[in-house]
């Protein structure tokens, strides 16, 4: 079984203006649904909401014929949300292309936000999320659980 839990991560600065890392910007982009005049609490949901949003959307049943170790497992992913509040630039790093390519597709789906503004110019956010699983031993595969449930109807109709 694969638990995901997603917690962002700030992104180190960026010396060209047309982007600005997400711990530095004057006015963070704004995610639909966040609301307030406050930066650090417009952060805080908009990592909440793409937190969320990462994990409804990810296909978990990806990561399972993979065969990845017992315990905490991640992937990183960087992206940019640019002057359109578009995300774009999606990059991933994880121990199996099939991870990557999942989030990196759960990424592109999210929705337009209000782009982020720096002396009231709007510009790239560069922001960085590691999404970490929980991997529990397989305690009975489909086709066992499937068997046994045929057993235990037999069983109970003789």
């Amino acid at each position: 079984m694969v638990y995901i839990g997603t917690s962002a991560q700030e992104s180190e600065s960026n010396d060209d203006t047309s982007e600005v890392a997400f711990a530095i910007i004057e006015n963070v982009p704004i995610y639909p649904g966040c609301k307030g005049q406050d930066n650090a609490k417009l952060k805080q949901c908009m990592s909440e909401k793409i937190s969320t949003f990462v994990g409804l959307h990810f296909n978990q049943r990806v990561a399972e014929p993979l065969n990845l170790p017992e315990g905490k497992n991640r992937i990183f992913v960087r992206f940019k949300i640019d002057k359109t509040g578009t995300v774009v630039d999606v990059k991933a790093r994880a121990t199996h292309p099939e991870l990557e390519n999942e989030i990196i597709r759960v990424i592109k789906l999210m929705p337009q936000m209000i782009p982020g503004k720096q002396k009231g110019i709007p510009v790239g956010v560069l922001y960085s999320l590691p999404v970490v699983f929980q991997v529990e031993a397989a305690t009975e595969t489909r086709k066992e659980k499937k068997e046994r449930l045929k057993r235990e109807k037999r069983n109970r109709q003789n």
